[in-house]
């Protein structure tokens, strides 16, 4: 089911569609390779500021041959110092509010995945490649500075020394070479990556919610925190997430041969 953007109160640049309990947030500026303007970023903070009703999981993709070019250049070219300031640390909260989605979030990525498009990406949980995508920080090149979380997500996962190349050279990645670093998890074959991204959220959609929150909100921080406070923190997580009623009713049914074991193909 498609629903009017207006129901959310969605600019045109952005669509939403229910499969079951997947959400589907498209984003529809096409022509524009999909480009980030204000607009569309206040859409992408209402959306997730109320996700709709019984979303278990949303899934982030682009409209036509790319998820998106990146910021819309044309809003950042009269900028000042304090309007640059404000604006990048609005774009940090809307992005902050993807990250802490209290449901998965995988992005399906496309031809350009560039700057606030690969910001927007590396804020997903999980993240689908098609082999048309390829990843580029060209702020650099371009005068400016990345400005909306890229400084602190994107060393996660492929390291500082490849960003300050990215960033200094205007080098770009391609999707296998993207694979490798951790800039995305799955790699899929053109035109194939919608369907991965709803494959995989249907899938996470079916585990416990507690086991959900636990790793969508206590596992990032486990990762940051100090040794002691992280095992700590472990250990809290644990106990109140086997201690639901949710864990009991899966573990009595592992138990009793009812549920799936483990394997790999």
């Amino acid at each position: 089911m498609t629903y009017h953007t207006t129901k959310f109160g969605l600019p045109g640049s952005l669509s939403v569609e229910m499969r079951d309990d997947v959400a589907i947030l498209r984003l529809s500026r096409a022509e524009k390779r999909n480009a980030i303007d204000i607009a569309m970023a206040e859409g992408i903070d209402r959306f997730f500021s109320e996700l709709p009703h019984g979303t278990r999981a949303v899934v982030i993709h682009g409209a036509g041959d790319h998820f998106s070019g990146g910021v819309d250049l044309s809003a950042l070219s009269e900028s000042d110092v304090s309007s640059a300031l404000f604006d990048s640390r609005s774009i940090h909260r809307i992005l902050e509010k993807v990250e802490q989605c209290l449901v998965p979030v995988i992005a399906v990525l496309h031809g350009a995945v560039i700057g606030l498009g690969l910001e927007l990406a590396a804020a997903a949980h999980i993240r689908v490649a098609e082999r048309s995508a390829f990843y580029a920080l060209p702020e650099a090149i371009r005068g400016i500075f990345v400005g909306a979380g890229a400084a602190v997500r994107v060393p996660r996962l492929i390291g500082v020394p490849r960003m300050m190349d990215m960033m200094l050279t205007g080098r770009t990645y391609g999707a296998e070479e993207g694979l490798a670093l951790g800039l995305s998890q799955y790699l899929v074959e053109r035109g194939e990556g919608l369907a991965k991204g709803v494959e995989l959220a249907a899938r996470v959609s079916t585990n416990a919610p507690l086991s959900n929150y636990a790793v969508l909100q206590a596992l990032p921080r486990i990762a940051r925190a100090e040794p002691e406070a992280a095992f700590l923190l472990e250990s809290l997580m644990a106990a109140v997430a086997v201690a639901s009623d949710e864990a009991k009713l899966r573990l009595r049914a592992f138990l009793e041969k009812r549920a799936q074991k483990v394997s790999h193909n």
